[in-house]
């Protein structure tokens, strides 16, 4: 059984097509199934709700992490673990949210550009590359990658398995949870 200590912020971030959303819902069904207070937050479900009055310029970019960063802020800092996957493409803003919030945590879900094309299910690198859609990470607006994640995820070439087990693996190590003797 996992044994939830304290608060933390888990900050996936990568390109479009990443993983990074498939590997926040396994994190936080396996911690869920555990009972441990945990909640997800998805770039794009939060642009259905929070933030649908934002666009996709760097300021609205902005301010998108901004207020997940407040959401993020009080869930932490109240013993909730919360597993945060956006692209959030700029360091500046990544490094607020870091400032911001109980027991951050970077992973950086690194794939290759082609590779996320190839995984593009909605078409979005398509129409960017079409021009259709303007100011697309990867594309025609820039991904800063981390410097010094704490964790880097290589989804190219590990199975969500593996990438989902080094995560937990990296929070026991922080001794935000404890991991079952068996997984």
């Amino acid at each position: 059984m996992y044994t939830h200590h304290e608060g933390f912020t888990l900050w996936l971030t990568g390109l479009s097509g990443a993983g990074k959303t498939t590997i926040a819902m396994q994190v936080e069904q396996t911690l869920r199934a555990q009972g441990m207070r945990i909640e997800r937050l998805d770039g794009d479900t939060v642009r259905q709700g929070l933030t649908r009055d934002l666009g996709f310029s760097k300021e609205d970019r902005d301010k998108n992490i901004e207020r997940v960063t407040f959401v993020a802020k009080l869930l932490s800092r109240n013993q909730v673990g919360v597993v945060a996957a956006f692209i959030s493409p700029y360091r500046q803003a990544r490094a607020n949210v870091r400032a911001e919030t109980t027991n951050f945590i970077e992973v950086y879900v690194n794939a290759p550009l082609d590779v996320c094309m190839t995984r593009d299910v909605k078409g979005m690198y398509k129409k960017a590359l079409a021009g259709e859609i303007k100011n697309f990470t990867g594309v025609d607006d820039p991904y800063e990658a981390p410097e010094n994640p704490e964790l880097t995820l290589y989804t190219d070439r590990e199975s969500i398995e593996e990438s989902t087990a080094k995560v937990l693996d990296y929070l026991a190590l922080r001794r935000l949870i404890t991991l079952p003797e068996v997984r």
